[in-house]
């Protein structure tokens, strides 16, 4: 499926749509999606809420899935790992996922997580299960 074809699959998604995600590159394993900051999505420290960012590493596991599927299997996420490595104070943060095992029920997918594209700031393992 084409960027165009999985930014049309997001824009059904109301949360993400409300947090600006998109997608930017399509890979062999995986896509790369991005989330420009603004106010509203920073905390009262002035960085971007952690919650943005574990949406951006459970989004880019979800469209990266759906993309392996083309849409044929719904599926969810049932548990995810975040290790925040440095906060995320401008531009846009960046989720790279990597599809590792797409197994018969369940799926792990590897998310690195940068602020721009060169500082990580993250990384995470998200675990979905297909229904």
């Amino acid at each position: 499926m084409s960027i165009a074809g999985l930014n049309q699959v997001v824009k059904r998604m109301h949360f993400n749509q409300l947090l600006g995600i998109r997608v930017t590159r399509t890979h062999s394993d995986g896509v790369t999606i991005e989330c420009p900051l603004r106010q509203e999505l920073m905390n009262a420290m002035g960085v971007l809420h952690g919650g943005v960012t574990a949406t951006m590493a459970d989004a880019a596991v979800g469209i990266s899935l759906w993309r392996h599927n083309n849409g044929s299997r719904p599926h969810t996420t049932v548990e995810m790992k975040l290790n925040y490595l440095a906060p995320v104070v401008k531009d846009r943060i960046v989720a790279r996922a990597r599809l590792v095992r797409v197994g018969q029920h369940l799926c792990v997918g590897h998310v690195d997580l940068f602020e721009g594209r060169t500082k990580r700031v993250g990384i995470a393992i998200v675990t979905y299960m297909m229904l």
